[in-house]
């Protein structure tokens, strides 16, 4: 008597992020913005007239607007240990796995999906790059978090708190050590600034396909269909039997 199979059952959407990560993205882009409009109008605060001057008077004046800007930065800097720390226990109690095809962390295959991807939309290849979990496009938008904190968090923190950081900093440094941070400080949150306005607010708004916006963010759910055609690797590895007869019937 042979033993029947039912075939894999492929639902209309699964979880992409669980609550707590879209907690910790909140409270980042909110801090983010925060952080953005009040240290622009910081940054100009002492031109006595102009857009500058209207602006942080918007916020209640320098002092406010500092108050604010300090506010907004510890939160971020909270958020963003909570969130490596939250990584560190779904590690410790194995709910995240390191898998080649659906890991965050950059791998050689991702140098070579730039490479097929410019070939793509060259037109020098008819085959679009084939992603896991994460495209090489979304790791560098993630671990440009990671470098971003490290210079802004660090020279921020310096900046907010003098006294205490100048018990740490070597006597030898300090003719020029606050003028490097507050150059690191200002510099990199510009960076910062373009790259989310650029980069990654038109991937996740105003790309035709998402537009207005990709509701991933708030619902932490993508669709299957969207699922096998934007991260083929990671459908396949999901719904293995699903996979295999989609390549069965392209193939008749």
């Amino acid at each position: 008597m042979s033993e029947t199979t039912t075939p894999q059952e492929v639902p209309a959407e699964i979880e992409r992020f669980d609550i707590i990560f879209r907690i910790q993205h909140v409270v980042m882009f909110t801090t983010f913005l925060l952080l953005s409009f009040t240290g622009w109008g910081l940054k100009y605060a002492h031109a006595p007239q102009g857009l500058s001057s209207i602006w942080i008077r918007v916020w209640g004046g320098a002092d406010m607007a500092g108050l604010i800007h300090r506010i907004a930065g510890v939160t971020m800097l909270l958020d963003f240990i909570s969130h490596v720390i939250y990584l560190i226990y779904l590690f410790a109690t194995k709910k995240m796995t390191i898998n080649l095809k659906t890991t965050v962390i950059p791998l050689p295959k991702d140098v070579f999906d730039v490479v097929q991807n410019f070939l793509y939309f060259l037109g020098l290849s008819k085959e679009k790059p084939r992603f896991g979990k994460f495209s090489y496009a979304q790791k560098f938008d993630y671990w440009a978090v990671f470098w971003g904190m490290f210079i802004i968090g660090s020279s921020g923190y310096a900046l907010a708190f003098p006294m205490q950081v100048s018990y740490i900093i070597p006597q030898f440094v300090t003719g020029w050590i606050w003028e490097l941070l507050w150059l690191m400080h200002s510099d990199e949150a510009l960076l910062a600034i373009v790259f989310i306005l650029f980069w990654h607010f038109y991937n996740e708004h105003l790309k035709p396909e998402v537009f207005p916006m990709s509701w991933i963010w708030i619902t932490g759910k993508i669709s299957t269909e969207k699922l096998k055609h934007h991260h083929p690797l990671e459908y396949e590895l999901l719904f293995p039997e699903a996979a295999k007869k989609n390549k069965k019937h392209q193939g008749e």
